[in-house]
């Protein structure tokens, strides 16, 4: 087995009230102090099967322009994710299943451009948005029961598991993979950066915060009594964790990364959810809620929300 990283986008960040004030609020946190920030997914070559762990975000969502008010940013793209899959070595016509950790559009973005691919879910997520008219999927059921300390589990193929972890969305789920003595945790968005695992903090971003703190305490005690190595997607500490079969020691945090320096550019008037990646674009507006093409970001009224996540205004970037 070999499992491989695929970075889509880098130099970004997250401030500290967003990656921890999920329980505490975010004013108990410093907003000045940043995490590296970035976009990688994962790919398992078992030599049988070309497997995905989630599929990066759709081609053409634009670059956020991040200002000193941004809570995230997710960095500038080193190219597409189909471009950065297809460095890899591999052509989509290869991969024979996708396990998708969750619905948001920053996970399941290129669902559609794998033609020969069996797509997993968590039956919960089914009636997503970003999953309608998808025909290849299947529901996870989790029908093999528990998984070490977790609950429920669907064994995928031998060494790889797929594990109900909820709390992000109603549907989020994990993925285990186990080699050479390791186990390989593919996650979503457990956490924004691995800073929030060693802390145990919870970010601001959850449908169920007491099912997120639930998958959070079972995701350490793992962590605790077994060699893992966890793949991140929002940081670059994913592909530098499995680069270096790095084992989470959680009583030894290491030393940040400081953040580098963020490159600024002219905005377009489109704006990025943060939590979805749904992308209002002031030419189209919204006929959803009522807003005409035409209408700057600026002038939506204060109750508008994400047609997607229905998160409100505050969790909108710049592009």
């Amino acid at each position: 087995m070999i499992i491989k990283a695929i970075n889509f986008r880098k130099n970004g960040f997250s401030t500290q009230p967003f990656a921890f004030g999920g329980e505490e609020g975010m004013d108990k946190f410093d907003f000045s102090v940043r995490y590296r920030s970035g976009l990688t997914n994962y790919l398992i070559d078992t030599g049988d099967e070309v497997i995905l762990v989630d599929t990066g975000l759709p081609a053409g969502t634009p670059e956020e322009v991040p200002d000193e008010k941004t809570l995230i940013y997710t960095g500038r793209d080193i190219s597409s994710y189909m471009d950065a899959f297809q460095a890899l070595g591999y052509r989509p016509e290869q991969v024979t299943r996708i396990l998708l950790t969750h619905k948001h559009a920053d996970h399941s973005g290129e669902l559609r451009s794998f033609p020969n691919a069996k797509i997993y879910v968590n039956e919960e997520e089914l009636s997503a948005e970003e999953l309608k008219g998808i025909d290849n999927i299947v529901p996870v059921k989790f029908t093999d029961g528990a998984y070490y300390n977790f609950p429920a589990c669907q064994k995928i193929t031998d060494g790889i598991y797929f594990i109900k972890a909820k709390g992000h969305t109603k549907g989020n789920s994990i993925i285990v993979a186990e080699n050479d003595g390791l186990f390989y945790m593919m996650h979503g968005d457990i956490t924004y950066t691995d800073e929030a695992l060693y802390a145990n903090k919870l970010s601001v971003v959850f449908e169920d915060i007491q099912a997120a703190r639930e998958t959070m305490d079972r995701i350490r005690a793992f962590i605790t009594a077994h060699p893992t190595v966890y793949l991140s997607t929002h940081t670059p500490l994913g592909a530098e964790n499995l680069e270096a079969k790095k084992v989470i020691d959680l009583n030894d945090p290491p030393a940040s990364i400081p953040v580098g320096e963020i490159t600024f550019k002219t905005a377009s008037g489109k704006y990025v959810c943060s939590v979805c990646g749904y992308v209002y674009d002031p030419e189209k507006g919204d006929d959803k809620q009522g807003i005409p093409a035409g209408t700057p970001f600026e002038e939506l009224p204060d109750d508008w929300h994400c047609p997607r996540c229905r998160k409100g205004k505050e969790k909108f970037n710049r592009a």
